[in-house]
């Protein structure tokens, strides 16, 4: 249980570093803007057209007779609807962070050199960590949208469905922010999906503590462009703990990256009882 307060503890320190960096607080609000931008654009679009886009997909429904008709188109067009606003907070963390990608890693690296004096470097030009980034959303967010998938079904068992299911549902939305927001400063160290996956796993109530708070507070959006540079600094104290930076000497006095080489090539994480590997794909 002690991990849960750590991680909340780690949110918290994310936010403070903000508000005492005032530059790299007001740089990381701008892709939360844009992506706040847009995403309300679509939903207001679906608003305007979903019950035209509903009448079109079920024909066969055109002869029933009134309320049944109604009742059902209805039905859909507020189902989609719920399931566009959920699609929009488990991916409005991946869109954010991929078009903000070069401000989140500037932030990023001024917490780490703050921590230790230096800031690990993946070795690769830009646009190859552009493609890692947005390849690796894509996977979290198709993990993360069946599993709300499946959360929406299980919400209709009474009882259950009204009070267990939503609770499961901001935990396991809260573990695919923090997969997100630590990705920023794991992917500089060259550290895989599979691997970041498996490290969170091994601290589940760390990545709880920190994302699901997160998860409660991005359902506003404002609230959520707000919070995001602190979540990225936040998570990048807390990837540093998953790695054990901060249990031995700081980097900056002489020891190495864990990311391993500038390829990211046979390196291993200690304090995780193991090793994982942490090779980047050709």
């Amino acid at each position: 249980m002690r991990d849960l307060g750590v991680g909340f503890g780690y949110l918290m320190k994310g936010q403070r570093w903000v508000a005492q960096h005032g530059k790299q607080y007001g740089m990381g609000l701008l892709p939360g803007l844009i992506t706040l931008v847009l995403y309300a654009a679509a939903l207001v679009a679906l608003a305007l057209w979903s019950a035209d886009l509903v009448g079109w997909a079920t024909p066969f429904a055109d002869d029933w007779s009134s309320p049944w008709l109604g009742l059902f188109r209805g039905f859909l067009t507020a189902l989609l609807f719920a399931l566009a606003l959920l699609l929009s907070v488990l991916t409005f963390t991946a869109m954010t962070l991929l078009i903000g990608q070069p401000f989140y890693e500037s932030l990023s690296e001024k917490v780490d050199i703050a921590e230790s004096g230096h800031a690990p470097e993946s070795g690769l030009p830009l646009w190859r960590d552009l493609w890692i980034s947005a390849r690796d959303s894509l996977r979290i967010v198709v993990r993360a949208a069946l599993w709300g998938v499946l959360l929406f079904a299980l919400g209709f068992i009474p009882v259950i469905g009204q009070t267990v299911i939503p609770v499961i549902g901001f935990c396991v939305t809260g573990f695919f922010l923090v997969e997100e927001l630590t990705a920023v400063a794991l992917q500089r160290r060259g550290v895989e999906l599979r691997d970041r996956l498996a490290l969170l796993r091994s601290r589940k109530q760390l990545a709880w503590g920190f994302g699901t708070p997160l998860a409660v507070a991005f359902l506003v959006p404002f609230v959520a462009v707000f919070l995001m540079p602190g979540a990225v600094a936040g998570a990048t104290l807390m990837a540093r703990d998953l790695l054990g930076e901060n249990d031995g000497a700081g980097a900056g006095e002489g020891a190495p990256a864990h990311g391993g080489d500038a390829d990211g090539q046979g390196a291993g994480f200690p304090g995780q009882g193991g090793a994982f590997g942490t090779g980047r794909p050709a």
